[in-house]
Order: C-alpha cells, then structure tokens, then sequence
C-alpha cells in the first residue's frame, strides 16, 4: 500500500456513510438522556410549587442557582473528557456507560421529597438537583462530544442530529400525552412521580447501554489526551463556536421559559390541559417529518439559515401565544404549533453545528478538543436554562400564582402568558440577530475539513520517509 493510499483509509471511515444501526443507537442515547432532563423541564418546577409546596419565588432561585453550578459542572466534566482515553471504549462512551446508573437514581431523589419540615426539604431539592446536574454533566457533555468522533460529513453529522433529537422528543411526547394530562390541581402527584422516575431509571439504563455498544470513534486524533493549555488554545479565536454559544443561550433562555411553563399555560390559561397531549402527538408527526427532509434542507440552504429560520418561527408562535384571547383556543394553539417548529428546526441543528465548531479549532491549532469545546457550548446553554427557567419562575411569582386553586387572577394569567410567549418571542429574535454574524458555512466548514486532512496526510507521508531514511542510513 503506498503512503497515500495508507493516509486515505485511515480518513475514509470518517467522512463515509454511518450504519444505521450506529445512528439508532446514537439517537437512544438523546432518549435516556430526556428521561432525566426532558422530565426535570416539563415537571420540576410544578413538582416543587403544588408536590413539595416550595413557593414560586424559592422555587425560581433554585433553578437559577444549581443550574448555573451544573453550567460550571459542564466545564470540569468537559476538562475530564479531554484528559481521558480508553484503549477499547475510546474518550466518551466509558462515561456514559459508567455515569448512566448514578444519573438516573438522582432522577428519582430529586422527585421524591421528604417531609422533613420546610427547610429539610428546601435542602434535599439543592442537593438533589445540584447531584442530578453534576452527574448529567458527565453523562451528557461525553454523549454530545461522540456525534463530532463518528462523523466529519455534514450530511451524516445531519443524521445524528436528526435521531438525538428524534430521541428527545419521543420521550418527551410521551410525557405530554400520557403523563401531563395527570397534573391536575390538588391531587397527590409524589406516587406518581416516584413511579415514573424508577421506571425511567430502568428504562434509561437499557437505552445508554445500547448506545455504547453500537457507536465507535471513527475520526483520527493525534493527541489522544489533552493538557489545559492545549484545551485553551482551541478556544481561544474560535469565533463561531463563541457565536453560537452566545446564540445558544439566549434561544435555551425563550426555549426553557416556554417548557418551564407551558403545562401551566395549557391548565389555567386555556382552560384544556388535554391540548398538551394533543400537541405532544403532533410534535411527533412534526419530527419525524422535519428528519426525513432535514438533511435534503441543508443541502439546499445551508444550516446556517435554517438555523435562522427556526428562531423566527419561534418568535411568532410566541407573540402569538402572548397575544390570543383564551376565548380563542385555536390562534392560541397554533401559535403553540408554529412555536414547536420552530424549535424542532433549531434542536435539530444545533448539535451538528456544534460539532463543526470542533474542526474550525482543529484547523486553527491541528488539536481536537470535542469534551472542553462541548463543555463550553453546553455552559452557556446551561446558563440560559438557568435564566430562562428562573425567569419563567419569577413570572409565576411576579403574578401572584397560588397552587391549587382553582381560578387564578388576572395578574396570575398575565405572568404565565408572559413566560410561555412574549420571553420566547424575545429571546429567539436575539438568538436569530447573533447568527447572522456566524462566519462558519457549510461551504467554508467543507473547506477546512479537506485542509485538516491534507495537512493529516503530509504529516503522515513526512513521518514514514523519516522512517525510511533512518532505516536505510
């Protein structure tokens, strides 16, 4: 073989076509994942306020308070990632497989509250949920940082994309339909919850485990364990990975505002809690659709202004979903439906882009640092769903909610509708403004990873004629 043809199949099985099964088994690890993280947005805040009986206000500094040391988690996890390297299992799957179990028992803490007073049980919800946030980091930050060692093609990148999100919105579907039409005021909820986390903990193990035995690192690395300095280097001039960032966290704001209070929305502004299992199944049909065409869209327009778009169709859903009279349940709901695109389009991106990130600070410095890259790209998601959960608390505070009764006032409604439309409305405009500065097209990431790989072959043929030469002197 010559040192071309040697260069050329180390690069192959990156840039080729991914195994189905190794995309199923990717798009299950999203699903595990949501069995902890989808279930704490949709539920915790309603969990604390009507279940445990912490106020609104308490309820929304803790939210704001653990999930920014979560964000700072994310950051030591994805330090930890980046020093790791296991000759068979490789950088990332070692962690999920051994950080799965952990995770999802600290699921079932989190939702199974003591009566141990009032400030026992305000300290067992920190420290519930601050373990929670800790382990998903280490679970999380190397499931993210996978997608971008399996694949260097956009188009297959795309597909990943496409199946975590799948496996994000089956399980949250599935709590829409089946488990938020049980919210109902004044009744006892802890069994129930209790029920639900154990299940998802068995449930949740089976999932992780699949993952780690169908996926494989495929893209060549040269430094398999990397130093601070190297990680800070790839950071630092990495331009599109700051915006994205920046873009990130604000639409993870508008996103987690309108999930924190959206069960709220559909029971005490609209009157019809049954709406949410009615979107839950259209978000599904919605998904599955947005993946099948996802892939031929990027080849058309780019992820870029796809990205784009989804954010403007997130702000009209949310004025509209401000704005509807509750008289008009149907304007209402399809602003609900038009808010759903639009964050489809952009969770399903938005990974992918990510990933591509990880080449542009490759290209600039010749090391990859998928963990600290994605570390820092989830810290600042994990901050603006920090605020934005915490902001959708303090509306609920703002506007005088109280558990369980069974009309709210007018102030009350106003604040829910504040944080279910007009923040999400808000926030992705500001997200969408970010990304229209973002350098990194698919054209230009195309470009650099063909570079990366030219420069990885004269490296290669550089090091097997030195070898030649001092064989032969």
């Amino acid at each position: 073989m010559t040192q071309k043809q040697s260069s050329q199949s180390a690069e192959a099985p990156a840039t080729g076509v991914l195994s189905k099964i190794s995309v199923l088994g990717y798009g299950a690890g999203d699903a595990a994942n949501n069995l902890a993280f989808t279930t704490a947005t949709m539920f915790l805040l309603l969990y604390y306020t009507d279940v445990a009986g912490i106020s609104a206000a308490a309820a929304g500094t803790l939210l704001l308070v653990v999930r920014i040391f979560d964000a700072f988690a994310d950051i030591f996890a994805g330090r930890m990632v980046d020093k790791t390297y296991h000759k068979k299992l490789g950088k990332f799957r070692p962690y999920i497989m051994f950080g799965s179990v952990p995770l999802l028992l600290l699921s079932v803490a989190t939702f199974s509250i003591p009566q141990i007073g009032e400030s026992g049980m305000l300290l067992w919800a920190y420290l519930s949920y601050a373990l929670l946030g800790l382990a998903y980091s280490f679970v999380n930050i190397p499931y993210g940082s996978l997608a971008g060692a399996m694949t260097q093609n956009s188009g297959e990148r795309a597909k990943l994309a496409s199946a975590r999100t799948i496996g994000a919105v089956a399980v949250g579907s599935f709590l829409g339909i089946f488990i938020a039409p049980l919210m109902k005021g004044g009744e006892n909820l802890q069994p129930l919850f209790t029920t639900l986390t154990i299940i998802f903990a068995v449930v949740g193990t089976g999932l992780y485990m699949f993952t780690v035995f169908t996926t494989k690192e495929r893209v060549v690395r040269e430094v398999s364990k990397v130093s601070m300095k190297q990680s800070i280097a790839t950071l630092k001039g990495n331009k599109p990975l700051l915006l994205l960032c920046i873009s990130s966290f604000l639409f993870l704001t508008g996103q987690l505002a309108l999930g924190t209070v959206q069960i709220y929305y559909f029971r005490d502004v609209l009157h019809n809690l049954g709406l949410y299992a009615v979107m839950s199944i259209i978000n599904i049909f919605l998904t599955f659709g947005m993946a099948a065409i996802l892939p031929r869209l990027v080849r058309a327009a780019g992820k870029k202004n796809i990205y784009m778009g989804g954010a403007l169709f997130m702000a009209i859903g949310g004025i509209t979903v401000f704005l509807a009279p509750s008289s008009m349940v149907w304007l209402a709901f399809t602003g609900v439906i038009i808010t759903q695109v639009g964050l489809l389009l952009v969770s399903m991106l938005v990974w992918a882009l990510e990933a591509d990130t990880v080449e542009y600070g490759e290209w600039k410095t010749g090391i990859r640092t998928e963990g600290i890259t994605y570390a820092l790209f989830s810290f600042t998601r994990k901050t603006g769903q920090a605020v934005g959960g915490a902001l959708a608390a303090f509306a609920l505070a703002w506007g005088g909610y109280t558990a369980g009764a069974a009309q709210q006032t007018e102030q009350a409604i106003l604040g829910i509708r504040a944080g279910a439309g007009l923040l999400p409305m808000v926030f992705a405009l500001l997200a969408l403004l970010v990304m229209v500065i973002y350098p990194l097209t698919d054209a230009k990431h195309k470009e650099i990873v063909a570079d990366i790989s030219a420069r990885r072959a004269a490296r290669l043929a550089a090091a097997l004629d030195q070898r030649d030469t001092d064989e032969n002197s």
